[in-house]
């Protein structure tokens, strides 16, 4: 019974790709536009609200279906699978510690294409988006934002931002808060994205000048955002970052093999898919797409097991922070290995180069591969992580 409802899922999720999202996924690359009409029909169809109770609206899916999503919607476009991420994170962190009135005014919008996302990081403190040097300044019981961000998926394309800074009187960097800030308030500015990959999903710097926030968008109450982020957002954050590139992975393969078969050297009169190496090569990409999947599943049954036991996810975050960085490598692993295959084919513009550059956003997205590996590696010769805490990492 469970798999035939994932299997509907995927085929359904499957079928939205394929008749809008990978049609749109080139132009997206070669002109940096966002993918907003890939994101309007996810949203009409109720994609965009997978996790939101139906009472908001929403489908009311669980983590299982949100992974399966992810990685369909990677497969077609990986620019939109990242937004994807981030705005299911961001709306998911109001259904989880949003207030009723919250969760009335922002989570009903995303079934008309709202979409969220989370803004953490700064320069002065790069991946470490644990630390914030920004705060928020009083304004009676408001607060007024004058403060930039280094990184934001969806600047300036978004319909609410879950903004993370700190609040007078804040001790530590770590004393963080989280506000909902309505993206069509005057004052954001979002800068160029300019990158390598995933050129739709518009992370560039976000810059808010004098943007009020009143104090029923204080998400929970002040210095909570840590608490909120390891145990909520985080490792469904990792979790979903993890199923979008192993949907990269599988793309790529799958267009690395589509070519390897139909290429024909006519001297020897033999497809490159006659040569042993080349099939060597995509066998080996294979096996490590095949040991993604299982982990991917049980992984997300236990969100949902401690979703129904009423446990929050912060003993998730090292499992999930291990998927998302075996997931992330095995589809560079993966790009590596389709452009050897398919030769100059794969390195002149197209489906194969632009997959190339796109998996590689996945090494540095954060926790950036090498901050995990620091912060695991710590925790299992029991050393403390720092994460989380002043003078860390």
């Amino acid at each position: 019974m469970v798999q035939t409802k994932t299997k509907t899922i995927r085929e359904e999720i499957q079928t939205l790709v394929n008749k809008v999202i990978r049609p749109n996924a080139e132009i997206i690359d070669r002109e940096g536009t966002f993918p907003r009409e890939n994101l309007n029909h996810l949203a009409a169809s109720g994609w965009n609200s997978i996790l939101i109770p139906e009472k908001y609206q929403g489908l009311g899916l669980d983590y299982e279906a949100f992974a399966i999503a992810t990685e369909e919607i990677a497969k077609g476009c990986p620019s939109t699978a990242l937004i994807y991420v981030m705005h299911v994170g961001a709306a998911q962190t109001i259904v989880y510690y949003g207030n009723e009135d919250q969760k009335q005014r922002w989570l009903p919008p995303v079934r008309k294409g709202a979409i969220g996302t989370h803004s953490m990081s700064e320069k002065a403190t790069g991946g470490h988006t644990w630390f914030s040097l920004s705060e928020a300044k009083r304004d009676g019981e408001n607060y007024i934002l004058d403060l930039e961000k280094s990184f934001t998926t969806s600047g300036g394309q978004s319909a609410f931002y879950i903004l993370q800074t700190r609040t007078p009187g804040a001790v530590k960097p770590t004393d963080l808060s989280y506000f909902i800030v309505d993206g069509n308030q005057p004052g954001i500015t979002a800068g160029t994205w300019d990158a390598l990959g995933v050129h739709g999903n518009h992370s560039g710097p976000l810059k808010l000048e004098g943007v009020k926030v009143k104090r029923q968008d204080l998400l929970w109450e002040e210095n909570k955002a840590v608490d909120i982020a390891l145990n909520g957002v985080d490792p469904l954050y990792l979790l979903g970052m993890g199923s979008a590139f192993l949907g990269v992975a599988e793309e790529t393969l799958s267009k690395a093999i589509g070519h390897v078969k139909k290429t024909i050297h006519r001297d020897f009169n033999k497809s490159l898919a006659d040569y042993q190496i080349i099939r060597q090569q995509l066998t080996d990409a294979k096996i490590l797409i095949s040991s993604l999947k299982p982990w991917q599943t049980a992984l997300a049954k236990k969100f949902n097991e401690f979703e129904a036991e009423g446990k929050a996810f912060g003993e998730l975050w090292y499992e999930a922070t291990e998927f998302k960085i075996f997931a992330t490598e095995a589809a560079n692993k993966v790009a590596n290995i389709a452009m050897d295959v398919t030769g100059g084919y794969g390195y002149k513009k197209g489906p194969i180069e632009r997959l190339y550059r796109d998996a590689r956003a996945g090494i540095v997205l954060s926790p950036s591969n090498n901050l995990a590996k620091d912060i695991i590696g710590k925790n299992l010769v029991g050393l403390p992580s720092e994460f989380y805490e002043e003078g860390g990492e």
